[in-house]
């Protein structure tokens, strides 16, 4: 993340990445956030990707990303209600950029956590058992 010289974000650069993490559910346009933030659409695009060495674009899939993440790891959601509940308007866009984040489908991420939590379970088990019995 870059800064102004004296080291701090641009406050209209904050008031974007916030309002985008405010309002990631919904339809989010450059047009709705420059709005926000009271800048030219053209200009905001330019000084994000300047400050913060990313396109405006990813930073709004990057943020919906790890919303998504939180959510499949929190239960078991359908993937469809999950996809559109982090504001991705289609599951090939949602499905589209999860493997470009994860390196996986949805349903892989989920299924590689879960089968990481059981071996959590499993593996610390005996250490418990052991643990358990030690005591007099």
């Amino acid at each position: 993340m870059r800064s102004d010289s004296n080291g701090v974000e641009p406050g209209g650069i904050w008031k974007a990445r916030r309002f985008i993490e405010e309002n990631f559910g919904d339809h989010i346009s450059l047009g709705a956030i420059a709005r926000a933030v009271n800048v030219n659409p053209t200009y905001l695009s330019e000084k994000f990707k300047h400050v913060t060495g990313i396109k405006l674009v990813d930073y709004v899939a990057q943020t919906r990303f790890e919303q998504a993440k939180k959510f499949l790891n929190d239960g078991d959601r359908p993937i469809s209600e999950i996809a559109f509940a982090a504001g991705f308007q289609s599951l090939s866009q949602f499905n589209r950029v999860f493997k470009k984040f994860a390196g996986s489908s949805p349903t892989k991420y989920r299924l590689k956590k879960v089968a990481g939590l059981g071996q959590q379970l499993k593996s610390d088990a005996p250490s418990e058992r052991i643990r358990k019995n030690a005591l007099p």
